[in-house]
């Protein structure tokens, strides 16, 4: 069996640094796990990296901007190109890292795992567009309690895609997920940073996102594409959505960059809830963290 290597944590954490470190070193190239930096033109706000002819800093990198913004993009759709990717990069007799902070994307991965193929209701898909958050998930704990305890409540998408599949099949979702055997032996490094750490560096980077024209991009992708649920429920794009129409002044705009900061800091808190649950990830300080994730991959592929 194949061995991958996969890079995870929390946003903020320096992930896609370390990794492209390790891809130079151990002849690497990089798929993402990132389900908004995959979209097009979705650029400043996800931090995404700047590609060029495939590659960031030398280090060729797939499944960024690659992915049409105005179609939807399933776990399992995710799967099947990340897979693709990373099978190409096997055949050049390469490393492949997979790198991001989408846990389900990586688990789909990691795990094998199989998702129910229903067919989207648009009918119904509109009709759930109009409940908010707290109506849907409270929908969904009663009709899926299991599932309830594993989805990111406050992802709308994927809490509509999941209420979809229920009343659908008339079964729970998560019921229906099913994992398969391995295609990779895999090792899991996560990046783990003290909360103040990692506070100011989303912090620093949400500034930095001002500085290089996020009110910009906002307006652009919304006279393009119009209100798209995945710029609606993007941090640092939703934040902007309900002050558009009018002039955007400074203490609105410093009231928009706070709100920014907090979401980023509470996605950031259930990424890594999520991620703890995997106990088969080996978590690394950010101190000496390349030297550390160095010797792990050392042994590894041994």
């Amino acid at each position: 069996m194949k061995k991958i290597i996969v890079i995870l944590g929390p946003t903020a954490t320096g992930k896609t640094d370390l990794a492209v470190k390790l891809a130079k070193k151990f002849n690497g190239e990089i798929v993402s796990a990132d389900s908004r930096q995959i979209f097009r033109n979705m650029d400043i706000a996800t931090a995404k990296p700047q590609i060029k002819k495939g590659c960031f800093k030398g280090v060729p990198h797939y499944l960024i901007d690659s992915f049409p913004l105005n179609k939807d993009l399933s776990v399992t759709v995710y799967k099947k190109l990340a897979i693709k990717a990373i099978k190409s990069i096997q055949k050049k007799g390469k490393l492949a890292f997979l790198v991001g902070g989408t846990g389900l994307y990586i688990k789909a991965v990691v795990d094998n795992l199989d998702f129910p193929k229903i067919v989207p209701d648009k009918d119904l898909r509109q009709k759930l567009e109009k409940k908010s958050l707290k109506e849907l998930f409270r929908i969904y704990k009663k009709l899926d309690l299991k599932g309830a305890k594993i989805i990111d409540k406050n992802n709308k998408r994927r809490l509509i895609r999941a209420l979809e599949v229920c009343y659908l099949s008339k079964l729970p979702f998560w019921q229906q997920r099913k994992q398969k055997k391995p295609l990779f032996k895999v090792l899991q490094l996560g990046i783990k940073l003290p909360k103040s750490i990692l506070n100011k560096n989303i912090s620093i980077r949400t500034n930095r996102m001002i500085k290089l024209g996020l009110e910009k991009e906002v307006k652009i992708l919304v006279k393009k594409y119009g209100n798209l649920p995945i710029i609606s429920q993007t941090i640092g794009y939703k934040e902007w959505l309900p002050y558009l129409k009018n002039k955007i002044n400074l203490k609105i705009k410093k009231q928009i960059i706070e709100e920014t900061k907090n979401h980023t800091r509470q996605y950031a808190k259930r990424q890594l809830v999520w991620f703890k649950k995997d106990s088969r990830i080996i978590w690394l300080s950010k101190q000496n963290c390349f030297k550390k994730a160095s010797k792990l991959i050392n042994q590894f592929i041994l």
